[in-house]
């Protein structure tokens, strides 16, 4: 995680993250912070709620207990990040949440894409819409305007660098930029495994708390 502050000033994070899917199909991921020493053993656990918000839960070293995060700090700052809570559990969020429309199809970075606008069924959501580029071939996005309340776009996340692994083509660099900031945040992934076996035990709170299964 690379932080960049208005001035330039970068801040570097590295964590690890695990994401699993229940018995019912819902998603299930833990971020797990690991340098520096100042974040080291912060714990962010989400899951996915069909229908309704995700659950999210966070444990923070210095408080010494696991604290759920409610709905209603949802936009706030995830660990000093230009991601807030909904953010990072954006990728996993149910399309039953949002009304869709298509409202145009064109070429981003060569690629044909379907320029998708999303609105939330919840007026409680940080975000009055969403739009997205989609690749019409393979249904990645590559980039996504963030609007607030006002209908004026706040964020900018875009997708620069995909990478096949495993045969599944895969994000390595993922970038929000806060627009009414002037910062950015980047998440580069170093190392992508699919398929490894991941103890039940990681997504629950008793995993937050004491870091063991």
């Amino acid at each position: 995680m690379v932080i960049t502050a208005k001035n330039g000033t970068v801040t570097e994070r590295t964590i690890d993250q695990y994401s699993k899917k229940d018995s019912k199909g819902n998603n299930r991921a833990i971020i797990v912070f690991q340098d520096p020493a100042s974040v080291k053993g912060t714990r962010f656990l989400t899951i996915e709620n069909p229908g309704k918000d995700n659950d999210q839960w966070i444990y923070l070293p210095s408080l010494g207990k696991v604290r759920r995060i409610a709905a209603s700090e949802g936009s706030g700052s995830f660990m000093g990040s230009d991601f807030s809570y909904d953010d990072i559990s954006s990728a996993d969020r149910d399309a039953n949440l949002d009304n869709h429309r298509i409202l145009r199809e064109e070429k981003y970075q060569g690629k044909d894409c379907y320029v998708i606008e999303s609105t939330p069924k919840d007026s409680g959501y940080q975000y009055s819409k969403m739009i997205e580029w989609i690749d019409k071939d393979n249904f990645v996005t590559y980039k996504v305007e963030l609007y607030d309340k006002k209908g004026t776009q706040v964020k900018l996340l875009e997708i620069p660098e995909l990478k096949e692994v495993q045969g599944r083509l895969a994000p390595m660099v993922t970038k929000m930029t806060n627009l009414a900031l002037g910062t950015s945040t980047s998440l580069n992934v170093s190392l992508l495994k699919y398929d490894d076996p991941i103890p039940e035990g990681v997504f629950t709170t008793n995993y937050l708390e004491t870091g063991r299964p």
